[in-house]
């Protein structure tokens, strides 16, 4: 039995890091774009209205793919599912960055973004079934600092990129070898549920690590109560009954639309900004942009810590506060213009912390209100609402920044931010009658 324990604590450890640096990649081939921007548009003489189409259609099919694939890596082996994603996605780096001719870049960068949702599903799934409901909150956090670690590792590295070769096309051939080399180690790393290594379901585990119900014993492969219900019930019917008919979970969703308009539009689009509007030089804005996701990071840990600790599993309650203190911070940042590199840093490092709460939390919400059969796929749907934003943060504020000014993009994010937070006092509310009535 302790044997058992011990395995199940180094395979949980194992899987926890293992996707974490796995997604940290999908980063690096990703969310270079950002960076390599600036040069794109001076050599190539691409508008940023042009530019804004490039991230709106990778985005929104990204989005569409991070549904599709959830649905598809419920049943799918996350070990072979993410290392073909990465490996495809490096492929597409290479050929993006080798053409000079818009629709070719436009053909890579979209097969890029379908393969982009091969990423995360696999990893919604491992993280569902080798941890708790009451362990998802934090666990949760830790590993969606991958987010803000890719990203921020990312600007860092194409800041040294172009500052040794001033050349944004090594922007995505070094992160794409990287990515190569990324995808052996998802292949040698990764497994798929506890129950096919012949090791009892997170619930038993659960059960006799706090020492109530039966022995976990390593060669119990017996469904537990929720997994005997579920066996009756076709998946589709577990899909539309968890995640369709749950209106909770149609709100969340929403939610996720705004905290992204306001995330995507800081991460693609800082660097650009801070060249034109504030006149710094583009090395030192991906230093800057840095900033906005290492605090991010810390801004993670603490929610999910909140959102377990403090507030008992209440996770909505915890993205109301963030929310509020995001659009108060981006209010703040557009109405006193700061020159000064320390102060944007500053001012974007607390936007930073703000909106990656929510942006974290939200899977945990919606991964319990969904429960683990289908938490890839309902956590998917998430991600199409999160990834439909790209319509504003994309071609939108392309257009919005070339016809008007930067000013009003900063007042669309504010809004943004002021309708989530509306949305998640809406959730708590609900979320608090449905324990008070039960």
């Amino acid at each position: 039995m302790k044997q058992a324990m011990k395995s199940y604590e180094y395979w949980r450890i194992r899987i926890m890091y293992s996707t974490m640096v796995g997604y940290t990649l999908f980063y690096f081939v990703r969310k270079n774009l950002s960076m390599a921007m600036p040069g794109m548009k001076e050599e190539l003489g691409i508008g940023k209205e042009e530019l804004g189409l490039f991230l709106t259609a990778h985005g929104l099919l990204y989005g569409i793919s991070k549904f599709a694939n959830g649905v598809l890596a419920d049943r799918a082996n996350p070990r072979y599912f993410m290392a073909a994603g990465l490996l495809i996605c490096a492929i597409a780096n290479f050929g993006f960055g080798m053409s000079s001719v818009v629709w070719t870049m436009g053909v890579f960068w979209l097969i890029n973004a379908w393969f982009q949702g091969m990423g995360f599903p696999p990893c919604a799934k491992s993280l569902t079934h080798w941890y708790s409901t009451e362990e998802r909150g934090f666990t949760m956090a830790i590993w969606n600092t991958s987010h803000s670690i890719g990203a921020g590792l990312v600007f860092l590295l194409n800041a040294g990129i172009l500052y040794m070769y001033s050349d944004w096309r090594y922007c995505f051939y070094i992160p794409g070898l990287l990515a190569v080399i990324g995808t052996f180690w998802l292949f040698e790393r990764l497994r798929d549920s506890p129950e096919t290594m012949g090791l009892p379901s997170i619930e038993k585990y659960d059960a006799q690590k706090k020492g109530i119900g039966q022995p976990a014993q390593s060669n119990d492969n017996a469904p537990d109560k929720e997994d005997a219900n579920a066996e009756t019930e076709s998946w589709g019917k577990q899909l539309y009954d968890n995640v369709f008919s749950n209106p909770l979970i149609w709100l969340v969703c929403l939610s996720n639309f705004f905290i992204y308009m306001v995330r995507f539009t800081i991460l693609d689009w800082a660097p650009l900004f801070l060249k034109e509007a504030k006149h710094i030089e583009v090395h030192h804005a991906g230093l800057i942009s840095c900033a906005y996701e290492l605090t991010g990071v810390v801004g993670m840990l603490a929610s999910g810590w909140l959102m377990d600790r403090a507030f008992k599993g209440r996770g909505a309650k915890v993205c109301f506060l963030y929310m509020v203190g995001c659009t108060l911070t981006l209010t703040l940042f557009w109405w006193v213009n700061f020159t000064s590199i320390w102060a944007n840093t500053l001012f974007l490092a607390a936007i930073g912390f703000f909106i990656y709460g929510p942006q974290c939390l939200t899977g945990a919400i919606i991964a319990n209100l969904a429960t683990k059969k289908v938490a890839s796929g309902a956590i998917g749907l998430g991600a199409l609402f999160s990834y439909a934003s790209v319509i504003v943060t994309g071609w939108g504020v392309g257009r919005i920044s070339d016809h008007y000014d930067w000013n009003a993009v900063f007042l669309m994010l504010i809004g943004a931010s002021f309708l989530g937070t509306v949305l998640f006092f809406i959730v708590r509310n609900a979320a608090a009658q449905e324990q008070k009535d039960t």
